[in-house]
């Protein structure tokens, strides 16, 4: 009896004192400033003060006097014959490239994963353009693609496909189809990388049972290996459609818009708004426009594969 009632007496040590939770939450936030403050102070700020001016005139100049115009930046964006073929070519480098270098990217996964010789040293070599940066991979491409003494040309004539040179990226044909090319071979390491995670993952046992019950290796990679690749594949597609639409440092030592405006992304028709012609509202409005659209096109995207996933 006065066993129990001491025990009764005794403060119990499962349940958490007063104010525990308060101070582990005040720690918490302590210890997430270090990483916190520079997001806030160089993403979230800028977004902000971006997002702003898309509502204000504001250009350059020393003297110029910034105003509120409201909604009058967007209204000029719906009849800007320029910024809609800006957009039109942005949408056509961004799914190009994304769904082609999806593609290549899942055969080098493919024949990464399996037990091949020197498959380390292949592993390694995926890895090569991930490592440059794009100014680097852009002159580099630049001399592959010179009209004269390019290595591209060379090779061509000596195969006897072409029989002249040809200006790659002067040329208003082949000039977008040729960035194209660039911006798949920039982009397939981390796609690669992130594909054969996703396939190592796959248990072995699914191939087994396929394997047993008759299933060809083209009924096992599309019965097997996509389903459980699907959330993979999901992310890795948003996120380079992400990348890809807002490239601009790679086209921009390439072809820097041209010919004719024929690469010009809409990050470069937006820089060129604000740097070159001073427009930096308007230079916003492009800005915050294009990230509506692109959270749009993604929400559309990743619903219908989330529907078709359940």
């Amino acid at each position: 009896m006065t066993l129990t009632a001491e025990r009764a007496r005794r403060p119990s040590t499962d349940r958490p004192r007063r104010g525990t939770k308060g101070r582990q939450g005040r720690e918490t936030l302590i210890l997430m400033l270090p990483a916190l403050v520079p997001v806030l102070v160089f993403s979230v700020g800028p977004l902000l003060y971006g997002i702003f001016l898309a509502f204000t005139d504001a250009r350059s100049g020393r003297n110029a006097v910034t105003s509120f115009v409201g909604l009058s930046n967007f209204g000029d964006l719906l009849t800007d014959g320029d910024f809609w073929a800006s957009f039109r070519i942005g949408l056509i480098w961004a799914v190009s490239v994304t769904v082609l270098q999806f593609l290549a990217s899942l055969g080098l996964a493919l024949l990464l994963n399996e037990n091949l010789r020197f498959r380390s040293f292949a592993r390694v070599l995926v890895l090569v353009p991930w490592a440059m940066p794009p100014v680097v991979i852009g002159l580099m491409w630049r001399l592959v693609y010179h009209p004269n003494a390019g290595i591209l040309n060379s090779v061509l004539q000596q195969l006897g496909v072409i029989g002249h040179n040809v200006d790659w990226l002067n040329d208003f044909s082949i000039a977008l189809p040729a960035i194209i090319v660039v911006g798949i071979w920039t982009g397939m390491p981390q796609t690669t990388v992130v594909l054969l995670a996703g396939l190592q993952t796959v248990p072995k046992e699914l191939y087994e049972a396929g394997h047993m019950d008759g299933a060809t290796t083209l009924r096992r990679f599309w019965s097997i290996t996509l389903p459980q690749l699907r959330p993979v594949i999901v992310t890795i597609t948003s996120l380079d459609f992400v990348w890809n639409i807002n490239q601009f440092g790679l086209v921009y030592v390439l072809t820097q818009g041209g010919p004719g405006g024929q690469t010009r992304l809409p990050m470069l028709f937006a820089y060129e708004e604000a740097f070159r012609y001073g427009f930096f509202g308007y230079a916003a409005t492009l800005g915050v426009a294009f990230v509506i659209v692109v959270l749009a096109v993604l929400g559309l995207y990743i619903g219908r594969q989330l529907r078709e996933a359940n």
